[in-house]
């Protein structure tokens, strides 16, 4: 058997720099056992001040102080399947690979930070966690909950994901349904002998054509509601008119609604048509009254706005801690073989982030 390679990380190097070596250890989902291994050498050689556990692939350091607050910085390890895009380069300003920008420039920024800060204002937490970018039941953050619930708990969670450092606010709800559409088969020749269900779908299609996106303000955050249709299954054969035909479609919703009322909202603009459930998770709501949340808002001269998408942000509201989503990363970079974060940006966001976790 050939042992794992062994990796060494500067947790204390240039954040830029340390972008650049995590992008260079390999770390597609459930694949993410030497980079953990890494950060978790890094950890316990270069922050001893911190309390280090390893849980599966993820990684997490927290204070142990006595200070009034508890801030928690977390993100994930793992990329999408890489493109031919690792190793790293620079150019123009920009570092390319694979988890640039989703996420290992913000997962650097923490890193960097917990290294180097002697005297935090606050006592922190990190999560470096595994499995992000697959399905939700292999979530790093969901075997933490039921594993170590203790160490999830804060008075703001901040989220590494990529903002291209702007503070996104909460995150939209999702769910997924099947619209099924049935008629009577028949052979082709004798079309007028079936019932076409493919046919029957555009009563489907209208219906989202005419649908108007509801948009709401929450905390000062505009949030905009989609429902589109995202896949189309239904034929038998050349010669056959089918009898059944399913369109998949996705429901982006405000974090003002549950995820019970997303259903019924989505029974509703398909009411007198069948509509199967395959997948739902809530949003969260910006939490921006939480007083750790305005002091990150104060201090760092940021103004919020919506998240669009889903992240864990989801996860830590249902535990009832504020959480949001900060990070050098560019979100419309994210899994393209082109992905990149610009250089200065990875600077600015961790000097921003240093002065919030510094102020008193």
């Amino acid at each position: 058997m050939t042992a794992a390679p062994s990796i060494t990380l500067d947790f204390t190097a240039d954040p830029v720099d340390l972008t650049a070596a995590l992008v260079d250890v390999p770390s597609v989902s459930g694949d993410e056992s030497v980079l953990a291994g890494a950060v978790e050498a890094a950890l316990r050689s270069q922050a001893p001040h911190l309390e280090v556990v390893r849980n599966g692939n993820a990684v997490l350091a927290r204070t142990t102080g006595n200070r009034e607050r508890r801030v928690l910085l977390a993100g994930h390890l793992d990329t999408v399947p890489i493109a031919a895009n690792v190793p790293s380069h620079r150019a123009n300003g920009r570092l390319y690979g694979c988890g640039t920008s989703d996420m290992k420039a913000g997962d650097a920024m923490i890193a960097h930070l917990v290294a180097t800060i002697d005297d935090p204002a606050y006592e922190l937490s990190v999560v470096f966690y595994d499995c992000e970018e697959i399905e939700a039941e292999r979530n790093g953050l969901g075997r933490i909950e039921r594993e170590l619930p203790d160490w999830l708990q804060a008075d703001l969670a901040i989220l590494a994901e990529p903002t291209s450092g702007a503070v996104e606010a909460g995150c939209q709800g999702t769910l997924r349904a099947v619209i099924s559409t049935s008629g009577r088969r028949a052979h082709s020749a004798r079309s007028w002998l079936g019932t076409n269900a493919i046919h029957a779908a555009s009563e489907v299609l209208d219906r989202l054509n005419r649908y108007q996106a509801r948009q709401v303000d929450i905390d000062g955050c505009v949030y905009r509601e989609g429902l589109q249709a995202v896949r189309i299954a239904g034929g038998v054969a050349g010669n056959v008119v089918p009898d059944a035909c399913d369109v998949t479609v996705n429901f982006r919703f405000a974090p003002d609604r549950t995820v019970q009322a997303a259903m019924d909202h989505v029974r509703e603009v398909f009411d007198g048509l069948e509509a199967v459930f395959t997948d739902r998770s809530p949003g969260a709501l910006p939490g921006l009254s939480a007083p750790a949340a305005q002091r990150f808002l104060t201090v760092t001269g940021t103004d919020p706005v919506a998240k669009y998408g889903w992240t864990d942000v989801s996860r830590f509201a249902a535990l009832g801690i504020p959480a949001i989503n900060f990070g050098p990363g560019d979100p419309n970079l994210a899994h393209t073989r082109e992905e990149h974060v610009e250089v200065a940006r990875i600077t600015e966001c961790t000097e921003l982030l240093r002065r919030f976790l510094t102020t008193p």
